[in-house]
């Protein structure tokens, strides 16, 4: 045993050769670079975000006197005037509206394709290829293709002027982007631990709910995500099937903000357009471990 540590020691007291020092040189420098570069193009492409955010605390004058993001004077007003707003509701209520048309949304979408999702993946049945082709090719399909008809069809319901229109197509499944990711993420999961609880006595739902989901839940996240971060940005949407500032999401609140005046007032547009985006950043960012990692298994696995 002296022997070996001897010769260890030995070993380790070598020094390197010239052509690992180059070597090692190279990699130092090409980690540079690549950081360097990666840095350059972040700080580029955030700039934007980052500007928003300094000229919230402007005042409007000072907004186009300078194109730096830093305000020389900061001041809330434009979080103040903004957050009253030019109606009779405050940018909280607004809040509140987005949030009742989000949550219901996000949920009904994780639940319905989910269940779509794995009928396809787990079970053969009559017509099943068609279906599937079917669902795939709505992907294919313009949502400005389907607007008047679906239009047509609200109002004959009496859905119009109401947040029914926007939740009920993602209740049943009406998003095919995500039925397929969520069948791509499936198709990466053996079926072992399902057979085994079907040989157990689960049924087709326990099997799905305590063997399934637990394994589907980077997807789900994913999933409910993208189902946020678009809701909370769609403009489209709402302004088709909502007509009434009392149930206006931020997205129409903030498009009001700029109709009611020649003179728009950008400090409270953009201080009001940071607190719409803080909602999604947060989110993102608490979730980024599981939208990754979903993201990454369903594209490589599946």
């Amino acid at each position: 045993m002296a022997h070996i540590s001897e010769v260890n020691v030995q070993a380790a007291a070598v020094p390197p050769t010239e052509i690992e020092v180059k070597l090692r040189r190279q990699r130092r420098i090409s980690a540079t670079l690549r950081y360097g570069l990666l840095t350059v193009v972040g700080l580029i492409m955030i700039y934007p975000l980052i500007w928003m955010i300094g000229a919230s605390f402007k005042t409007n004058a000072e907004m186009f006197s300078s194109a730096g993001f830093w305000p020389n004077e900061p001041t809330l007003q434009g979080y103040i005037d903004g957050w009253k707003t030019s109606t009779p509701y405050t940018f909280g209520h607004f809040f509140l509206n987005s949030l009742w048309i989000v949550l219901p949304k996000v949920i009904g979408t994780a639940i319905s394709c989910t269940l779509v999702a794995y009928g396809f993946a787990r079970f053969d049945f009559p017509g099943k290829k068609i279906l599937f082709v079917t669902v795939i090719a709505t992907l294919l399909l313009p949502n400005v293709v389907t607007r008047i008809p679906q239009y047509l069809l609200f109002r004959e319901l009496g859905w119009l002027d109401s947040f029914l229109p926007l939740w009920v197509p993602s209740a049943f499944a009406g998003d095919a982007f995500f039925v397929f990711m969520v069948i791509q993420f499936l198709r990466a999961i053996p079926r072992d631990m399902e057979e085994a609880a079907r040989v157990d006595g689960a049924s087709t739902l326990q099997t799905l709910i305590y063997i399934v989901v637990p394994m589907l839940a980077p997807a789900i996240i994913s999933v409910c995500l993208f189902q946020f971060m678009w809701t909370m940005n769609d403009f489209l949407g709402p302004l088709i099937y909502i007509s009434s500032v009392e149930n206006y999401p931020v997205s129409l609140a903030l498009k009001l903000s700029i109709d009611t005046t020649e003179a728009f007032n950008w400090n409270q547009i953009l201080a009001m357009s940071v607190l719409t985006l803080t909602p999604s950043l947060i989110v993102f960012f608490m979730a980024q471990k599981y939208f990754i990692e979903g993201i990454s298994s369903g594209g490589v696995k599946g």
